[in-house]
């Protein structure tokens, strides 16, 4: 019988490391019936770690799809990374899900990732829940913790059941006004709260409950419960302890219940080109419409080559069938569409609106991919999560040439598999650099190239992208003339320059009127002044934010050439950049700290003596500090082994880019008396 779209349940396990996501995802596949007995994280035994790399270091990778059915819904698990290093693995498959699961462990608290999860989560408009698991360790105090959650988060976050019986159950405070004694609070009292809020959006509703509390129609109740979801007005809480096993049908049973199916929740927005410009699409998830799918996760594996995950919004795909992917012309043939439980396949011969399968030998199909079944669908393309810069960088040595061919060619492969890791080659220092969220990341990355071809992989600090800007308007001149003893060269640019906002790039404007530089020169003045931008006028690093006017320039009807007007161009430009008080930036990025409290000071005053700004600090409930703050990123190199040095080998930290910032006026005058201008001939 084919799987109904109404029918199916998406969510994303998203939470701190060592919050239990994975053990939780084993425990509920096991609760359904989908694994015979219940796996450990430890023994390396789980559903969604299978990868050799997962079960040694005892914490997920890389998201993984676990599918299993429970009673009559379908539900698709996207068990996601802890580590914030892989954050931006963990962001890519939220646009496949209508529900975000945070995960929090009891005996850590809410910390500053599991909060940023919950906001990131809220602002792509997805349905959240919170669970929190571990609820049977030594010495937690549940209540303190869910006071907090709702004190840091929202009042929107309420209990949906209650631990009972000294943690070892949990009682319903949703379908049952009135239950057993409870650990804290009371059934009644969490369920009054909870039909409180989800009444609010609904006025009729609200009319209803407060003339008769006690008889609400069941199905008006739980589409305002929907609603809630969807506006973000109540987010649910329940209680778990997955090695238990307790909360665990609890949770299934709220799912299958009240969890929005992929009609029923916020649908991920696409875009649609047109001669008006990008149009919002919003999918209807409906199986009996025009195909709409997107590939939220790739795996290349140098044997079975690429497999896509797709999300399916609209339509139905079917073995034998033909689709489109992106813009391509040609449509190819459906010859495999597979279900993935971990590492475990199932042959599908259909995949419906709303559901999550896998294309196997999915040549040309990248990351953000639009799978379609029709040509008039080019135009459509997803509107992509907004995923964290991969500033962390390493420079890439290799052993041979033979070997550094192989690294690049796998390092261009994880990322394409990875949105949040980069690989540059700076020409001008021949340089290869594989930039990532963190030291975590792009260890695991290089560990896992080595490991697969067999290439020893050196590292070593990359040097650091300035950038050069002005701070205020200045005009420029520049005469060209060259006589060669046959034909000479000519031409003459007058030019004026100002800056732009940060971040704008840059703007060429030709403002040339009667032809006194002739249309055909014009470019060749843009290419010269580009070049000033690519290498820089006064550091050797790229200029941006800049808008350049040529507004007059002479021209000789025998002598003037393109490479006149190049040459013309470019020294008018330098001459300008020299009197608008020229500057070099360095990118700044924001840094969040964890430390043992009792290390927080050493830590601020060293991030503080790193030219940092401390933004704000925080106590956890594991008698550690969360430290936020902006620091350069040159400072930033070598933090791994200072912050090890100053918390014992404790701490940890991640950081992402912010913004350029210039740079201090000792080091401006480095950088500016080392550029050595390449002189023209």
């Amino acid at each position: 019988m084919a799987r109904k779209t109404e029918d199916i349940l998406n969510l994303a396990l998203v939470g701190p490391a060592g919050s239990g996501k994975t053990q939780l995802t084993d425990a509920l596949a096991y609760a359904a019936g989908a694994i015979p007995s219940l796996g450990s994280v430890t023994a390396g035994t789980t559903i969604s770690d299978f990868d050799d790399r997962e079960k040694e270091a005892q914490h997920s990778l890389s998201p993984a799809v676990v599918s299993f059915d429970y009673d009559t819904k379908h539900l698709n698990i996207v068990d996601t990374p802890g580590f914030a290093d892989f954050l931006g693995r963990t962001l890519a498959v939220l646009p496949a899900v209508e529900t975000a699961v945070v995960v929090v462990d009891a005996a850590a608290g809410l910390d500053a990732n599991a909060q940023k999860l919950l906001k990131l989560a809220g602002d792509r408009k997805l349905c959240r829940m919170i669970v929190i698991n571990k609820i049977d360790a030594p010495d937690v105090d549940l209540e303190s913790l869910l006071d907090t959650i709702q004190s840091s988060v929202g009042s929107e976050c309420l209990p949906i059941n209650l631990p009972d019986s000294g943690r070892e159950s949990v009682v319903d405070c949703f379908f049952e006004p009135n239950g057993a004694e409870t650990d804290f609070d009371s059934v009644e009292s969490a369920h009054e709260k909870i039909i409180d809020q989800v009444v609010e959006v609904d006025d009729d509703l609200m009319e209803l409950y407060l003339e008769d509390p006690d008889n609400i129609p069941t199905d008006q109740l739980h589409n305002a419960f929907e609603t809630a979801l969807r506006d973000g007005h109540l987010i649910p809480v329940c209680f778990t302890s997955a090695t238990a096993g307790v909360g665990v049908n609890e949770f299934l049973d709220l799912g299958k219940n009240l969890l929005p199916n992929p009609t029923e929740g916020n649908p991920t927005p696409f875009n649609v080109n047109s001669n008006n410009g990008d149009e919002e699409l919003l999918p209807d998830q409906d199986a009996s419409k025009q195909l709409l799918a997107h590939t939220f996760k790739l795996s290349i594996d140098p044997f079975r080559g690429r497999m896509a995950m797709l999300r399916l919004h609209q339509g139905t795909i079917n073995v034998g069938g033909q689709i489109f992917v992106g813009d391509d012309r040609k449509a190819r043939k459906v010859q495999h569409l597979l279900q993935l439980s971990g590492n475990e396949q199932v042959e599908l011969q259909e995949a419906v609106a709303g559901d999550i399968v896998a294309l196997p030998r999915a040549d040309g199909v990248d990351y953000n991919s639009v799978i379609h079944d029709s040509r008039n669908s080019e135009s459509v393309s997803i509107k992509p999560i907004e995923i964290p810069t991969p500033v962390f960088g390493k420079a890439i040595r290799a052993e041979s040439d033979t070997d550094a061919q192989r690294i690049s060619e796998a390092m261009n492969t994880m990322a394409i598999e990875d949105p949040s890791l980069k690989v540059d080659h700076v020409a001008a220092l021949n340089e290869t650099v594989l930039r990532g969220l963190g030291e975590l990341h792009l260890r695991e990355v290089l560990e896992r190239i080595s490991a697969q071809h067999d290439v020893n992989i050196q590292t070593d600090f990359p040097a650091i992208e300035y950038r050069e800007t002005i701070t205020t308007k200045a005009d420029g001149h520049n005469r060209h003339k060259k006589q060669t003893g046959g034909a000479g060269q000519f031409g003459e640019v007058y030019l004026s320059i100002e800056p732009l906002p940060r971040g704008e790039g840059f703007e060429f404007v030709d403002a040339i009127v009667g032809g006194v530089i002739p249309g055909q020169f014009i470019p060749a003045v843009e290419k010269g002044v580009r070049q000033v931008l690519d290498g820089g006028a006064i550091s050797g690093h790229e200029l941006q934010d800049v808008r350049v006017t040529v507004y007059d320039g002479k021209h000789h009807p025998v002598d003037s050439k393109e490479i006149a007007f190049v040459q013309a161009g470019k020294k008018a430009f330098i001459d300008a950049v020299s009197k608008a008080r020229p500057i070099v930036m360095e990118p700044i990025v924001n840094v969040s700290v964890n430390v043992p409290s009792d290390c927080m000071g050493d830590v601020t005053g060293d991030l503080a003596s790193m030219g940092g700004i401390i933004s704000g600090s925080n106590v956890r409930a594991d008698t550690t500090s969360d430290i936020d703050g902006q620091v350069p990123l040159r400072e930033m190199q070598t933090y791994h082994s200072r912050l090890s040095s100053v918390s014992g080998g404790r701490g940890t930290y991640t950081m992402e880019f912010s913004h350029y910032a210039p740079v201090q006026s000792t080091l401006q005058q480095e950088l500016v008396s080392d550029f050595k201008p390449v002189e023209d001939e």
